[in-house]
């Protein structure tokens, strides 16, 4: 591992933290140490899981941290972990709190072609995402422009119910539209449980104020009208 990183220019820790915290910190922080290496750029993959639920409000980097779950609460403690990382070894470490990220064979219609996809009505419940080429773009244009200790929310310009997603899916696939559940019958595991229980949107102004960012899919419909074209 020392020897990996020590030619290393960036280095992105995308794995999530267990009991035991972030593994990502438990490797590479000694074999930094070890080979005195000094990445340009070192990125966390957070979650937007950090700031709880919000009744579907708008939150913003500065907002505070409410993690309603074990997995969110966890996320809260790796991040702090790795900006007291950055400080100590004069490390330039950048947070990303991501939404849901969908792509090509990771989309709503991946779902319905399975015959899975399920339209569950929870009134007022909304939830930003990321196209998997957005994420990659705003991951890039931090490498670029690298700030020590910046915190980012990269997700898309309209946060949506999911009922609404795989509607729009349906229509685009010419496939019938699956009747909405109700959230109290829809006999959920319990993390999709956790996920609807959060509704907020999250703001993106920060991505495009300080890196020039800009989605490609602004929303879920130009994202998944990309990934039909392309086959997907």
């Amino acid at each position: 591992m020392a020897a990996a990183v020590a030619g290393a220019q960036a280095l992105l820790v995308t794995a999530p933290p267990g009991p035991g915290g972030c593994p990502g910190l438990a490797g590479l922080v000694p074999a930094l140490a070890r080979a005195r290496a000094f990445p340009d750029w070192t990125g966390y993959l957070s979650t937007t899981g950090v700031y709880g639920d919000r009744g579907g409000r708008w939150v913003f980097e500065a907002s505070p941290l409410a993690a309603q779950s074990v997995e969110g609460a966890r996320r809260v403690s790796a991040e702090r972990d790795w900006l007291q990382v950055g400080r100590g070894m004069g490390l330039t470490v950048a947070i990303f709190r991501l939404p849901g990220i969908y792509g090509p064979g990771r989309s709503a219609f991946d779902r319905l072609r399975a015959g899975q996809a399920r339209r569950i009505a929870s009134p007022g419940q909304v939830f930003s995402r990321i196209h998997i080429d957005d994420l990659a773009a705003g991951l890039e244009a931090s490498i670029l422009r690298p700030r020590p200790g910046g915190v980012y929310n990269l997700c898309d310009d309209e946060p949506a119910p999911n009922s609404e997603v795989i509607s729009y899916a349906a229509e685009l696939l010419g496939a019938p539209v699956p009747p909405e559940i109700p959230l109290s019958q829809a006999q959920l595991s319990p993390a999709a449980l956790r996920f609807y229980a959060e509704s907020k949107r999250v703001s993106n102004a920060r991505m495009k104020a300080e890196l020039g960012w800009r989605p490609a899919y602004r929303s879920y419909r130009e994202g998944l009208e990309a990934i039909l074209v392309a086959g997907g």
